[in-house]
């Protein structure tokens, strides 16, 4: 999926989390993630993120998440929106 313009997805409140991706020319996928259990769980937040983007054959992005305590199954659907928006896209697919 190619991204051709910066996506939103999410909210501020709790349980939730935002999510903004946009592309890169870096050839990587950066993620800059605020979060105040990300000493417990950053590494798990970024993995879900990054294993959304890959699923979809994103190879190079920049990624800013705000985490408010959400759960995995709301991260991948906040970022699953978000690149679909990025991406510029309605054909959704979704799975699981």
């Amino acid at each position: 999926m190619e991204l051709v313009k910066v996506g939103m997805s999410g909210t501020m409140e709790s349980s939730d989390i935002n999510i903004i991706i946009g592309p890169s020319e870096a050839g990587v996928i950066e993620i800059d993630l605020q979060s105040s259990v990300e000493k417990q769980f950053g590494r798990q937040i970024r993995k879900v993120i990054e294993d959304v983007l890959k699923k979809h054959g994103v190879t190079s992005a920049t990624v800013k998440a705000v985490d408010k305590g959400a759960i995995d199954y709301v991260i991948k659907a906040r970022t699953e929106a978000a690149l679909y928006r990025a991406a510029d896209r309605t054909d959704y697919i979704w799975e699981e």
